[in-house]
């Protein structure tokens, strides 16, 4: 990534979506990237960095930015995410989405949500009105919501519902027929050795990079402020009621602006597993290991410590997640001048999936860059990781 400088407003996005393996033809992310089709894996990207950067230049913060870059992702049918998502056992379809603001600190999660279109926005509501204060008779509002519980407040403050026969796409009810056929003929085998194990491959065959998903974004603004969110449709065929990373606070994403503590802002969002990202707390991970010097260092080290080697996954084959990072902090220019601010920003990915789809762009692009990132060749998934990103400078004239 070259270094930038610029005379404008210093504004930033970069973006991330998901693939599954399973069906390369249609999905992008962190898990498998058919070579063919990255020119639509990319595209999606470009419009949700494109749709978060009308935004910023409008003069939105951070937090409705990256609620405008996942809205774009979960619209496409291309994406794990809203419209289009994988249906669950029963053949329906139940999304988790999370939100955090750096600057105020506050969190909104649903999780296991159907009938609402973009799921991110119940989520983001959740923030804005817990930001808000206490409740009548001094309840405090509520962060996370699941279920039935979650679809009638988010009707209750003005989001539309969504039929989710609507939300399911002539690609996802395919997918969820063929993995029926597959689960039926699983269970006529006879029961034995044989059966077990084929059970024991089948689990692994859905804990591998096939069954990957989750799409997000990190975002900084004007102000410096951070953003970061994610949203899902979960694995293919999960039980009714999983809960992945996409909703658990400190798992899928992760937001703090600099303050007297921490001497950087950073963004983190997280995906792949989920629940290898629930156990391993990986976006706060992520978040606290930015305080350190040396960025690419640190996440490289909280990649291999706090993931893949990590104490709480020891009884996993292999660990498959990925993150999109971003770390800011103020910087002195070689000429001060009071009507001049700047702004150092990091961009870092890592993943240990196959490959792992990235956007990124700031308010002075014209259009955004997208980079499908790969682990080097001979290296396994799950057990090792690629790294890459790097620095941009970012000016400002303060009128």
């Amino acid at each position: 990534m070259r270094e930038i400088t610029s005379n404008k407003t210093r504004l930033w996005l970069p973006s991330i979506y998901n693939s599954l393996k399973k069906f390369p033809e249609r999905r992008a992310g962190a898990g498998y990237h058919s070579e063919s089709k990255a020119k639509e894996y990319k595209h999606v990207c470009k419009r949700a960095c494109q749709r978060a950067v009308d935004q910023l230049r409008a003069g939105a913060l951070a937090v409705e930015a990256v609620t405008a870059a996942l809205v774009e992702l979960e619209d496409s049918p291309f994406t794990n995410a809203g419209m289009g998502s994988n249906l669950n056992l029963s053949g329906e379809i139940e999304c988790d989405a999370s939100i955090m603001d750096g600057k105020s600190l506050h969190f909104g999660a649903v999780g296991s949500i159907s009938g609402i279109k973009n799921p991110v926005l119940v989520a983001n509501c959740l923030l804005t009105e817990a930001q808000k204060g206490k409740l009548s008779a001094g309840r405090i509002p509520p962060c996370f919501l699941v279920g039935r519980g979650a679809h009638d407040w988010a009707i209750s403050h003005g989001i539309p519902p969504c039929p989710s026969e609507k939300m399911a796409t002539k690609f996802s009810l395919s997918a969820y027929k063929r993995n029926k056929r597959k689960m039926e003929m699983a269970e006529k085998m006879d029961a034995g050795q044989n059966q077990e194990k084929k059970r024991r491959q089948s689990s692994e065959n859905e804990n591998g990079s096939g069954c990957l998903d989750t799409v997000g974004a990190v975002v900084v603004d004007s102000e410096g402020n951070v953003a970061a969110a994610v949203s899902s449709g979960g694995l293919a065929m999960k039980h009714p009621g999983r809960v992945g990373q996409a909703a658990h606070y400190g798992c899928g994403s992760w937001a703090e602006n600099a303050c007297n503590m921490n001497s950087y802002s950073a963004a983190v969002s997280t995906s792949g597993c989920g629940e290898h990202l629930i156990r391993t707390m990986l976006a706060r991970e992520c978040s606290a290991a930015m305080q350190s010097e040396d960025a690419h260092q640190a996440l490289l080290e909280a990649m291999q410590n706090k993931f893949i080697s990590s104490p709480f996954l020891v009884s996993e084959d292999r660990v498959l997640g990925g993150v999109i990072v971003l770390r800011c902090c103020r910087c002195v220019e070689a000429q001060p001048s009071p009507n001049i601010q700047g702004a150092m920003v990091e961009f870092l990915w890592s993943h240990t999936t196959e490959s792992m789809c990235v956007g990124y762009m700031s308010a002075q692009d014209s259009k955004a860059k997208t980079h499908i990132s790969r682990l080097p060749p001979g290296t396994v998934p799950g057990k090792s990781l690629a790294i890459e990103g790097g620095v941009c400078r970012l000016t400002g004239i303060v009128d």
